[in-house]
């Protein structure tokens, strides 16, 4: 708990300029490769949350719209929170057909609270953004009595750990300080921890967890922008990432035919207001 609490912190700590600038680089390639999240596990969340055509939702942190169009699909109104321009312009787009969805260029930070309005606050693998001391006590002010707390965690896409040895070698020689692999079990852990989160706030109860496992193909241009939209690689030196994903894209091409099979955890955590 204590190693998740300071990634939680570093991230949380950086400049909010800084924070909302981050993922510009890579903004296009998250919109065409980031997963979306499995059907089975939003319909799973609507249950919970007992949400419909009369709710009213609060997205913190929407990026290009990840998950708002599913839940867009609804009819329920929204609001959408995104700092980054860039995912911004993207989540316009990419949420246009839905009139009832607003999309505003702001961080949850500074945007003006609204208490007691929404049915529930949803934010989709980017609450970890966002200070606790914040995050939850703002959460739970936005929400009516006994309103719910959604977080959507879609964890790091992994090869078998046998193509991960393979890839490892690669990683050793251009750029181990991201030469890292998470079998199912430490994410597992990784995702109670972050639920543990939600009820060490002391502002949430009844939290529910479910996940998905789905498996996926990429081409091996589709995984090396994939792994460009992850923070270690947006802060890897230009020179040593170059390198790395040349000689990446020549063992997946020449060993793997091209394209790797990936798996990946699908994650909700539902809470309460107390």
């Amino acid at each position: 708990m204590d190693k998740l609490k300071q990634t939680i912190i570093s991230y949380s700590s950086k400049d909010l300029e800084q924070r909302k600038n981050w993922y510009s680089p890579a903004a296009e390639a998250y919109n065409k490769t980031r997963p979306r999240y499995p059907q089975k596990l939003i319909d799973q969340v609507v249950e919970v949350a007992q949400l419909s055509s009369d709710s009213k939702i609060l997205e913190v942190g929407c990026g290009p719209a990840t998950a708002t169009v599913s839940f867009a699909q609804l009819g329920c109104s929204m609001i959408c929170l995104e700092p980054n321009p860039d995912f911004y312009q993207l989540a316009q787009q990419n949420c246009q057909p839905y009139s009832h969805v607003e999309i505003q260029n702001t961080s949850f930070e500074e945007w003006m609270l609204q208490p007691l309005k929404f049915d529930a606050v949803l934010a989709a693998s980017s609450f970890h953004w966002i200070s606790p001391e914040v995050g939850y006590p703002k959460a739970a002010n936005a929400l009516q009595e006994n309103g719910y707390l959604i977080l959507l965690w879609n964890k790091e896409l992994q090869p078998s750990y046998e193509v991960y040895q393979r890839l490892s070698k690669v990683y050793q020689v251009h750029a181990p300080s991201v030469d890292r692999y998470e079998d199912r079990k430490t994410q597992e852990n990784i995702l109670k921890e972050l639920g543990n989160l939600v009820i060490d706030s002391g502002l949430f109860k009844d939290l529910i967890f479910g996940q998905v496992i789905s498996d996926v193909t990429y081409t091996v241009d589709e995984y090396l922008m994939l792994l460009n939209t992850y923070s270690p690689y947006i802060k890897l030196d230009p020179h040593s990432k170059k390198r790395l994903f040349a000689e990446l894209k020549y063992l997946i091409e020449h060993s793997f035919g091209g394209s790797l099979q990936l798996s990946y955890i699908s994650a909700f955590h539902i809470a309460q207001k107390m």
